[in-house]
């Protein structure tokens, strides 16, 4: 039987608010924020797929995405739910066989191939996976193909997969030490935020 197909979702759509401008465009340690994001992912997984939202033509002008997939959400506005569904309706629609969905956010320049390879190891249609770090659930999390539909109908705002996840049997990988799980809210000490 072959391996399980594992997908990247990098989560990018968002407008920044508390930040002062889409984290996708955020130079961060000579790369863009989206960049490091879909590189991280592509040494962990094929395919890829980036969703984008704010300046979503400005980020796709400027960013080296690679062989990413790039998916344009039009209601980025409503929150992070709306970019899972993008994402998970872009993957329903893939030419060939995905099983899995691991989905990483673009805010979070501390993950490391490493840690997406440890949850992308509990892939299975059928599977529900989550990193810790120090026992707090964290991100990648992955979704089996199974858990679309339902993700998709029960993610609302800025929510994500937490409700459906909720009542679930969900594997917990251990990634404490494999990653940062820190997000960029807001700019770091000292670094202006662009206009």
């Amino acid at each position: 039987m072959s391996a399980p197909v594992v997908a990247a979702v990098v989560l990018a759509a968002g407008g920044g608010r508390r930040y002062g401008m889409p984290k996708a465009l955020v130079e961060y340690e000579g790369s863009l924020l989206v960049e490091r994001a879909v590189a991280t992912a592509a040494a962990a997984c094929d395919p890829v797929l980036v969703v984008l939202g704010a300046r979503a033509v400005d980020v796709w002008r400027s960013a080296s995405l690679g062989d990413a997939v790039v998916l344009a959400n039009k209601d980025w506005e409503t929150g992070m739910a709306s970019s899972l569904r993008t994402g998970l309706d872009g993957l329903r629609g893939w030419p060939g066989r995905v099983d899995a969905a691991l989905v990483t956010l673009v805010d979070m320049p501390g993950m490391t191939a490493e840690a997406l390879a440890a949850v992308a190891a509990t892939a299975a249609p059928d599977a529900l996976a989550v990193a810790t770090y120090d026992g707090v659930r964290g991100h990648p999390v992955l979704l089996g193909r199974d858990h679309w539909a339902g993700v998709g109908e029960t993610a609302t705002g800025d929510e994500g997969a937490r409700r459906y996840l909720a009542g679930r049997d969900v594997v917990e990988v251990d990634c404490t030490g494999l990653a940062d799980p820190a997000d960029l809210d807001v700019p770091p000490p000292g670094v202006p935020s662009a206009p």
